[in-house]
């Protein structure tokens, strides 16, 4: 019977887990990466240069629009209806293509009037348009 007991004792399975050599893995795995990683060459981006001749020209200042508190719309200071006001644009445009079209609204100026001068602007595909924020 002795015989039978200690086979059944042999048989028995193992209940946990022997970590050591995970951890000899890891640690190996750890001082490669650490080693090799300044050794990597990082893509270095070679930017475009420059010619001295984009320096000379000056920006082109924008046409404001202005937006008031009760609706109305002002090109430069000059109250216009809606109707003159796409007109007018098209024409300070066409004296020079490269000038946008800059929209200054009071903060309390319903969103619809911004949006409706917005869309009024976008009929033409010509005019770049763009909103005017004061720091905070």
């Amino acid at each position: 019977m002795s015989a039978t007991v200690s086979r059944s004792r042999k048989r028995r399975m193992m209940n946990q887990i022997n970590v050591v050599p995970y951890i000899d893995v890891t640690l190996v795995l750890l001082v490669i990466f650490m080693v090799t990683a300044p050794m990597t060459n990082p893509g270095v981006v070679e930017l475009p240069k420059v010619g001295q001749s984009g320096l000379t020209q000056r920006p082109v200042p924008p046409i404001v629009l202005t937006v008031k508190k009760d609706g109305k719309v002002e090109l430069e200071n000059t109250a216009l209806t809606r109707d003159v006001l796409l007109l007018k644009i098209k024409q300070k445009i066409k004296e020079n293509p490269k000038r946008g079209v800059v929209i200054a609204a009071d903060k309390n100026v319903k969103y619809d009037e911004v949006v409706a001068v917005l869309e009024l602007l976008k009929l033409d595909k010509d005019v770049k348009v763009g909103l005017l924020l004061g720091p905070k």
